[in-house]
């Protein structure tokens, strides 16, 4: 009810109380009932109030004077957000049991999310951040719109600076972290690699002693965070050190890589959907939290296989020509990038062509960007620069870059990857089969 939810953030109810069911800080997609949150960023989410209230909103936050209706008033939306996101998780305590699952990490959040979401799916019923709902509106929002009967929560947690994590983690308390890689990513906010860690740490600092910390046991950085706990430390990759340790790996003719993994829960073998080494190891992630909760980690690995995942994550898009896309275009950073062509180099093709966008947010971009210029180069594919000069060749414009990929034949393979602000996601658009 409206006046629960007033009372939870600390607000003042204005007009009738109403029932509520659900939250959305996106007006487009509101549904009847639901608690509208207006977020003061680039636009002002007050400015879609009125939409909200048309779509049938059973109440919003406001910072500003009620628009009418039920109204709920507050000093700080997102503020308030965080408080309702922390009151909700407490009311799924009993059922949830420990079962809330953190996930960070520069490279593979959000597919190990996926993963993680699809093994738990096996035996309980659970929740998921929606793409990549990892921020401070993101994550509450979530926690939120779970179920009542919801019994595993699994929450992606950002970060672009410090103290970022630990605050989600106030929200979403979780018991078991996951921690997937430390790179070059966000450095703009926290000056250098050793900051990113830093902050990534945050998750890991966050646990219970009685938590558990799952650890990419290939990635220094992120090793040494089992020395910031006293929660119980469970370590994936491919050193012989790790605890779930993939001791085979073949990437067949598209990227998709059939693995042997040994743990401590027996030996096991998938055969990935999704193209790349990489996916390989955010599969073992999922593993270890099936493992640690002690469900039957054989069909975990079926699930997790058979998989789908969020959209621009190596997506394949077939073009009306015949030209396989790898749609990758979500996020970039200089560890994504380098992963991405790595993949594309090992795919059957006549031509293998990358359109690459801007890596935002890095302390050192020109030196990032012509490194991954130079990787490419040594891999043998044709970089495409769009919308930048920051890898050493011309850029070409997005409408340049949409014909040029449209002129691909059905022997060419491409990869589009960048960071989200480049708009890349929509260069194929219009472009893809029909039937696809």
């Amino acid at each position: 009810m409206a006046a629960e939810v007033a009372h939870a953030v600390s607000g003042e109810l204005v007009g009738a109380n109403a029932h509520l069911e659900g939250v959305s800080f996106d007006s487009r997609s509101i549904t009847p009932g639901q608690l509208f949150v207006p977020i003061v960023a680039q636009r002002d989410g007050h400015e879609f109030i009125a939409d909200a209230l048309s779509r049938r909103a059973g109440a919003y936050l406001t910072e500003r004077e009620p628009q009418g209706r039920t109204a709920i008033k507050v000093e700080n939306t997102i503020t308030a957000l965080l408080s309702l996101g922390a009151w909700a998780r407490e009311r799924l305590s009993n059922q949830l049991q420990g079962r809330v699952i953190g996930i960070t990490g520069s490279v593979g959040k959000t597919s190990t999310k996926d993963f993680v979401a699809s093994a738990l799916a096996t035996s309980l019923r659970v929740h998921a951040s929606d793409r990549s709902f990892n921020n401070d509106f993101g994550l509450p929002t979530t926690i939120l719109n779970a179920p009542d009967d919801t019994q595993a929560l699994v929450l992606e947690m950002g970060m672009r600076g410090f103290g970022e994590i630990a605050r989600l983690c106030s929200v979403a308390k979780p018991h078991i972290a996951v921690v997937t890689a430390v790179a070059n990513a966000h450095t703009q906010y926290v000056g250098s690699i050793e900051g990113v860690a830093r902050a990534k740490r945050e998750l890991i600092e966050a646990l219970p002693d009685d938590g558990v910390a799952i650890l990419n046991a290939d990635d220094a950085f992120v090793l040494a965070m089992r020395n910031s706990t006293q929660a119980r430390v469970v370590t994936f990759g491919e050193s012989e050190h790790a605890d779930v340790q993939m001791t085979s790996c073949v990437l067949d003719n598209s990227g998709c890589a059939t693995i042997i993994v040994n743990s401590p829960w027996g030996i096991l073998a998938m055969s990935m959907r999704m193209p790349g080494r990489h996916m390989a190891h955010n599969a073992m992630a999922a593993l270890c939290v099936a493992g640690v909760l002690e469900l039957n980690v054989v069909k975990a690995a079926e699930a997790i296989a058979s998989s789908n995942i969020s959209p621009s994550r190596m997506q394949r898009r077939v073009l009306k020509s015949g030209a396989v896309v790898l749609d990758d275009s979500y996020n970039a950073n200089p560890m994504s990038m380098r992963a991405a062509l790595e993949t594309l180099a090992i795919i059957s093709g006549s031509r293998r062509i990358a359109f690459c966008g801007l890596m935002a947010e890095l302390a050192e971009p020109a030196v990032d960007h012509l490194a991954v210029a130079h990787h490419a180069f040594e891999l043998g594919i044709e970089l495409v620069a769009v919308n930048t000069d920051l890898y050493g060749v011309t850029g070409i414009d997005f409408d340049q870059a949409k014909k040029l990929l449209a002129s691909l034949t059905s022997s060419d393979i491409a990869l589009v990857k960048g960071s989200k602000v480049t708009g890349l996601a929509s260069l194929c658009d219009g472009l893809e089969h029909s039937g696809v």
